[in-house]
C-alpha cells in the first residue's frame, strides 16, 4: 500500500487538522485515505441540477469503504441556453477554466484519490482533463440521460421547430408545445450529441465503471454506482492505480472505435486529443481518421437514428457496443476496475447485467407502445446502419491542416459536390441571409472567424439546424465553418476548417464566386475555381497568395478575461483547442 500523501500534509501543514475539523470533519477521519469528490453540480442547467445526490452517494461508497469524501464544485454552463448569443463563446474556454480549478482544487490540498462526476458537453471532458491532469487514483461518473418527453421529443429537435416556425410552417402554438416538453427530467440531453458522447467515452476509455455511461439520469442504478465509484476510489488509493495507468494509446483506440460505433459527436475530436495531451500523448484528426475508415456504425439513436439516449442503457449501453465491435478492440487495456477491458467484458456476460437492461427495455416499451429489441437499438455487427465509420477528416488548400465532417449525418448527394462559395463573416449574418431565402441551392456557405482564436469556437447550432430542416437546402449547399457544431448537428455541414480564418488559415481568404469541390471519399476539400471558372491548382495557388498579400487579421474581438486569454493561447482544433503556452 503506497503512503498516502494526505498523510505527509498532515505533518507539512500543522493547520490542516484543524480546518478540516472546523469544515466539520471527525478527529478519526484525519487519518483515512482522503478522496477528492469533483462534480460540476450546480442549477446551471439539467445536466448538473441533480448531480448533488450522486455526490451524496459517492461519499457514502467512500465511507464505507474507510475513507474520507471532500466535496468540491465547479459547475458548468450550458451550451442549450446559450445558443444564438454571445455566450456560446465561453463554451469550449469553460472546459479549460474547469480543468483549471480542478486542477487548483487538487495542488493546493492534495488528496489520495478522486471521484470526477459530470453530465455535459464541457463538464465532463473538463473533468476528465482535471483527473488526467491531477493523476491520482479516481473513477469518473458520469450523470446520465434526461428522459424523452411526449411523442419522445428530445431537446435536439427544437432547431426543427424554431426554424419551421421562422419559415411560416408551424404556428406558436406548436413551437411552444416542444419547447414545454422537451426537457421533462434531470440528466443530458437525450440524443448522442457531446454530453452524451463523452459520457461514454469517458468508459471507453477505462476511467468510468464498466456499465455505467449514460443511464437514465433518474434511474436507481446510476445512484448505485456513484456509490461504487465512492469504494472503488479507496482501493484504487490503496492500489495506487492512475488514469496515466489506464489512459495509453490503446484505451485511446478502443475510445475511438466506439465513437465510431455510436456515430458519436465530433466535438470529440476537440475533446480526447485535449485528455491525451494531459498525459503527454499525441492524438488527433487523422488518428480518428484512420480509425473510422471501415469500422461499422452500429447505434440507432439520435440525431442520426430513432430513438432517444435513454434506450442506450436498456439495449446494454457500451458494454454491449464493445461486445459487436470485440475483435477489433484492445481487450488488454487496463481500467479503474484494476481489471482489463476483456475481464470486465467477461465478468458483465456473467454477473446479469444484460438481464438488468432487458427489464429496463421491457418496461420502455411498454410505457412507449413499442415492441423494440435490443438488436433494433444497437446493431449487429454484421447488420450496420453504416461501414465507414461516422466522422471524415478532409483536407486541401482550403484546410491544409483538416476539416470534420460526420458524414453519417450527411446526405449521400453532398459527399461529391462543386459548391459556389458565399463567405460569412459571423454566424449572425450567415443565418440570417438562410432564413431570409439568400443562400440558393448549389452554395458553399462559409462561417468564418469563428475558431478559438476569432471568438471561442462556439456552435453553428442553429444555421446547421436551418439548412438540415429545409428539405431544398439540406440536399443541395454545404455549411463550412472554422466553427464548430453542436452533437446534434446534422445535414452538410463541415466544422472545425484549420487553420481558423484569424490565425491566416485559406478559409479567410474565400471569396464570393470561388469553386469549392467537397468529395468525402477522397477526403478533399479544395478552392479549385474562381469567379465561377475552374483553374488549375497553381493558378490557385498564385491567386491565394496574392489574396494572403493583402489579409490583416481582425482585431481580437475580447480584450479581457477568460476569452481573451482563450483567443491568445487556444491550440489548433485538430489537436484538441487546449490552451498551448509553448
Amino acid at each position: 500500500m503506497p503512503e498516502f500523501i494526505s498523510q505527509k500534509m498532515r505533518t507539512l501543514a500543522p493547520e490542516l487538522d484543524p480546518l478540516r475539523i472546523g469544515t466539520g470533519w471527525k478527529q478519526e477521519d484525519l487519518s483515512k485515505p482522503q478522496i477528492l469528490v469533483e462534480s460540476t453540480f450546480g442549477d446551471s442547467h439539467p445536466g448538473s441540477g441533480h448531480l448533488d445526490r450522486l455526490v451524496a452517494a459517492a461519499c457514502r461508497g467512500i465511507a464505507d469503504a474507510g475513507g474520507k469524501g471532500a466535496r468540491y464544485f465547479c459547475t458548468d454552463m450550458c451550451d442549450g441556453e446559450s445558443q444564438g448569443t454571445d455566450g456560446i463563446n465561453y463554451s469550449l474556454a469553460s472546459r479549460e477554466l474547469i480543468a483549471d480549478m480542478i486542477e487548483i482544487h487538487g495542488g493546493a490540498t492534495p488528496f489520495d484519490g478522486g471521484v470526477y462526476i459530470a453530465s455535459c458537453d464541457k463538464g465532463m471532458p473538463a473533468n476528465l482533463m482535471g483527473m488526467c491532469r491531477l493523476n491520482i487514483p479516481a473513477v469518473a461518473v458520469p450523470g446520465g440521460t434526461m428522459n424523452a418527453g411526449p411523442e419522445l421529443l428530445t431537446l435536439n429537435q427544437l432547431g426543427m421547430y424554431s426554424a419551421k416556425y421562422e419559415r411560416g410552417e408551424i404556428d406558436e402554438e406548436r413551437l411552444n408545445w416542444a419547447k414545454c416538453n422537451a426537457c421533462p427530467s434531470c440528466g443530458a440531453c437525450s440524443f448522442i450529441g457531446t454530453a452524451s458522447t463523452m459520457q461514454i467515452m469517458a468508459e471507453a476509455l477505462g476511467l468510468a465503471l464498466p456499465g455505467s455511461a449514460l443511464l437514465p439520469a433518474t434511474s436507481p442504478d446510476l445512484e448505485d454506482y456513484a456509490y461504487r465509484a465512492g469504494k472503488q476510489a479507496v482501493e484504487l488509493a490503496k492500489a495506487g492505480l492512475k488514469p496515466s495507468d489506464i489512459v495509453t494509446m490503446d484505451s485511446l483506440e478502443n475510445a475511438i472505435l466506439v465513437h465510431a460505433a455510436i456515430s458519436g459527436s465530433t466535438n470529440t475530436l476537440l475533446h480526447l486529443p485535449a485528455i491525451a495531451h494531459e498525459l503527454g500523448l499525441a492524438i488527433d484528426g487523422d488518428t480518428f481518421d484512420r480509425l473510422h475508415r471501415g469500422a461499422h456504425f452500429l447505434l440507432d439513436l439520435r440525431p442520426t437514428g430513432r430513438w432517444p439516449a435513454e434506450f442506450f442503457y436498456y439495449a446494454g449501453g457500451v458494454p454491449a457496443i464493445m461486445e459487436e465491435i470485440r475483435p477489433f478492440l484492445h481487450l488488454d487495456a487496463m481500467t479503474v476496475t484494476g481489471k482489463t477491458l476483456g475481464e470486465n467484458l467477461d465478468e458483465l456476460q456473467r454477473n446479469g447485467f444484460y438481464d438488468r437492461c432487458q427489464l429496463w427495455l421491457d418496461d420502455a416499451n411498454a410505457r412507449c407502445g413499442l415492441s423494440l429489441t435490443r438488436q433494433d437499438i444497437i446493431r449487429p455487427y454484421d447488420q450496420p446502419l453504416g461501414a465507414d465509420g461516422s466522422v471524415a477528416i478532409l483536407k486541401g488548400n482550403l484546410a491544409p491542416d483538416g476539416a470534420v465532417i460526420k458524414h453519417t449525418a450527411c446526405p449521400k448527394e453532398m459527399f461529391r459536390a462543386v459548391l459556389r462559395a458565399r463567405p460569412f463573416d459571423s454566424e449572425e449574418a450567415c443565418i440570417d441571409a438562410v432564413l431570409r431565402h439568400r443562400v440558393q441551392p448549389g452554395d458553399a456557405v462559409f462561417i468564418r472567424y469563428e475558431g478559438p482564436k476569432g471568438s471561442g469556437m462556439p456552435e453553428m447550432f442553429y444555421t446547421s439546424e436551418a439548412i438540415s430542416s429545409d428539405p431544398e437546402l439540406g440536399r443541395s449547399i454545404a455549411l463550412i465553418t472554422d466553427g464548430r457544431f453542436s452533437g446534434a448537428s446534422t445535414g452538410p455541414v463541415i466544422g472545425h476548417c484549420s487553420p481558423e480564418a484569424q490565425a491566416g488559415g485559406p478559409i479567410a481568404l474565400v471569396e464570393e464566386g470561388d469553386l469549392i469541390l467537397i468529395d468525402v471519399e477522397a477526403r478533399r476539400l479544395e478552392i479549385v475555381g474562381i469567379a465561377g471558372k475552374k483553374r488549375t491548382p497553381e493558378e490557385i495557388a498564385a491567386v491565394l497568395a496574392e489574396r494572403a498579400a493583402g489579409w490583416r487579421p481582425k482585431p481580437l474581438k475580447y480584450k479581457a478575461g477568460a476569452l481573451r486569454m482563450f483567443s491568445e493561447h487556444a491550440a489548433s482544433p485538430m489537436k484538441g483547442a487546449y490552451l498551448d503556452f509553448d
